[in-house]
Formats: C-alpha cells, structure tokens, sequence
C-alpha cells in the first residue's frame, strides 16, 4: 500500500466531494449493487477514483485515493479500484474528465445478447453512435482496457460483455447522464425485443445523423 504523499488541494477535495456524491447515487440508482463498479475524476494530472471494497456511504473526505495518470498513488491510502486501468486508458486517450464504471442489470443482459446495442432510440446520437460491446477480457486487466478503448472509438460510452458499462464526459454529471441513457437504452431495446412475434424498429444511419444534429442544439443558450 502506498503512503501518502501530500494533501489535497481545494479542487481536488471539491471533485472528491462530488465524486463520493456520484458513486453514491449509482447505488441509489440501482446502477450498482454493493461495491461494484467504479468512478473517477481527473484534475490536472491527477486521477481521484474511487477505492477498493469500499461501501460508498462509508467514504469521508479523509478517504480520498489519487493517482497520476502513470497509476502511481500520490492521494491517499486507500487502494484504488482495481478496475483502474480502464479509467487510466480512457483519460490517456480522450479528453475525459470524468468516467463512471457500472453494472447496470439491462445493460450488461444486452452485452451477453449483441456486438452492438441496436439502435432503437435517438438518443444513441448522445454517446456518439451505436453502442459497441467490448469482448469479456477478466476485469482489472489491460487486455478488458484494450477491449474498452477499441469499442470506445468515436463514442463516449461502451458496453463491456457479461461485465456492465463504460462511460466518460467533461464532467461527472455528463459522464453519469451518459450511463443512465445507456442503461436506459438497454431496457428499451430489451422491453420491445420481448414481444413475440414482433421486432423493433431501428434508426437508420441518416435518421440518427439527423438527430445527431438536432441534440447539439438541444438545450438553453449561454
């Protein structure tokens, strides 16, 4: 176990703060069910994740764990999740500052059925596209990041087989929304996909591009 290395400044103690918050309403949320899965926040060149077997609601201020994007400790002793390595492979990659690891039950059902979430809603335009699953590689292993990243190409969100979901944004309240879509999405396609006899409509490429851009002027003007 690595020993501390230094405090917390004001920001990161800010981003602890609302990444506890977050943890704790994917448990409210039913996107989790104990300790499993994960959340993290970059500021600056460190990594605040969640730790280890932790309960969520048991973590305090003094509980912050970070680490820079090397994997190294410098927050805290606590041991970070050991899903770290995917969170580290998506901030090396992409611009995320935030990224939020479920087990969402429809959604890791529809990672053990499809390659691909089929796209019965226009809101697949708000992860980037149709909803790749990564293959099972065994959790907290480079090869399930290697996977990760390859499914996330293009996209902001990916589901991970017979494992959960995958999710990332500028903040943690982007990366969340992202993971309640997704989990969304996965009981809709689920829902209408029992029916007997009958299949769901999908979204054509153009439809979704025409979607696609009507959501990036969604909402209210700054």
């Amino acid at each position: 176990m690595a020993e501390q290395r230094r405090e917390a400044d004001g920001a990161e103690a800010r981003a602890w703060a609302e990444l506890v918050a977050t943890a704790r309403r994917t448990v409210a949320d039913q996107l989790v069910v104990g300790t499993s899965g994960n959340v993290s926040a970059r500021v600056g060149d460190t990594v605040l994740v969640t730790p280890s077997g932790v309960p969520y609601d048991r973590l305090t201020p003094g509980d912050i764990t970070g680490v820079d994007l090397s994997g190294s400790q410098v927050l805290g002793t606590l041991v970070p999740t050991s899903e770290l390595p995917m969170h580290l492979a998506v901030y090396r990659t992409t611009g995320a500052r935030a990224v939020v690891h479920t087990h969402a039950v429809h959604a890791t059902a529809v990672s053990t059925l499809v390659t691909e979430l089929p796209p019965v809603h226009y809101m697949t335009c708000a992860l980037g596209g149709p909803v790749r699953v990564a293959p099972y590689a065994a959790y907290g292993t480079p090869e399930l990041a290697a996977h990760m990243l390859r499914a996330l190409e293009d996209r902001s969100g990916c589901l991970l087989r017979n494992h959960g979901t995958i999710t990332y944004g500028d903040t943690l309240a982007a990366a969340y929304d992202r993971t309640a879509q997704l989990e969304w999405m996965c009981r809709l396609w689920l829902t209408a996909s029992s029916v007997p006899g009958l299949t769901p409509a999908l979204l054509s490429e153009a439809e979704l591009a025409e979607a696609g851009e009507r959501l990036r002027g969604y909402g209210q003007r700054r």
